[in-house]
């Protein structure tokens, strides 16, 4: 691991009126690392990758990314600097294809008889090329159509490339392998195991122990909002992560 993580938070804390949502939560995470975030439902994960993602600012404690000291100013400001978040709905729009997908946002043009239009070819051209990198098996006839077509597993996929194509050096995972069979399941937890060989770090968030062990290489747990404890799968077992995350 380098000696300077790309994301290290010092004392977070954040309230919501009388509720402490988090407090005085430490995180470290290194490039090609996958560190999950456990904790049942009100641990405060949300609030957390929320914070990371520039959706809320800290009350107290500070964000330091690649040595500097940071305030996000908000989610845009976030990605233009590397950190992109997959929540758990995906924010695809499902009647645009995968191409306009990737390019959400910030599609790009060409002049047709001094008007400007959407290059809508290159668009699918580079969605098709970043998927490839990722070794993703879409049938190029799927291009063109809505996304709302594709399986989860492959809409997963568009996700993941679209923070791959512009440059995410840190990528937040919010449940995404929820609501997916089995076969999309494993597809998910390769491309987080690409990711991490292509030195992406990766902030996963799940309640599936099983995907967490298979993918992390360190564990985060929260309860109410602190942190809990922080192991290593090969140094714990699924019921000590539990007891960690209910307390006792």
């Amino acid at each position: 691991m380098p000696s300077e993580p790309i994301l290290r938070c010092e004392k977070l804390s954040k309230r919501f009126g009388g509720v402490h949502a988090l407090e005085n939560v430490d995180l470290v995470l290194h490039r090609g690392e996958v560190l999950a975030l456990a904790g049942d439902n009100g641990a405060g994960k949300s609030t957390l990758i929320k914070i990371i993602s520039g959706v809320h600012p800290p009350d107290d404690g500070a964000l330091f990314y690649k040595g500097e000291k940071l305030r996000l100013r908000n989610p845009r400001h976030a990605r233009e600097i590397g950190i992109e978040t997959i929540y758990q709905d995906l924010a695809l729009a499902d009647n645009l294809d995968v191409g306009a997908n990737v390019f959400l946002g910030r599609e790009p043009t060409k002049s047709f008889l001094g008007l400007q239009r959407l290059d809508r070819a290159r668009m699918r051209a580079v969605a098709h090329e970043v998927l490839d990198t990722l070794d993703i098996d879409i049938a190029r006839h799927k291009f063109v159509q809505p996304v709302r077509n594709l399986s989860g597993g492959q809409r997963q996929a568009v996700a993941i490339g679209r923070a791959i194509y512009w440059k995410a050096e840190l990528l937040i995972m919010d449940e995404p392998t929820a609501a997916l069979g089995v076969p999309e399941q494993r597809k998910v937890k390769e491309l987080i195991l690409r990711l991490k060989a292509q030195n992406v770090a990766v902030l996963f968030i799940s309640h599936n122990l099983v995907d967490i062990f298979d993918v992390a290489d360190r564990i985060l747990v929260l309860r109410r909002g602190i942190k809990a404890g922080e192991r290593r799968p090969s140094e714990t077992d699924h019921n000590e992560v539990v007891r960690l995350m209910i307390g006792g």
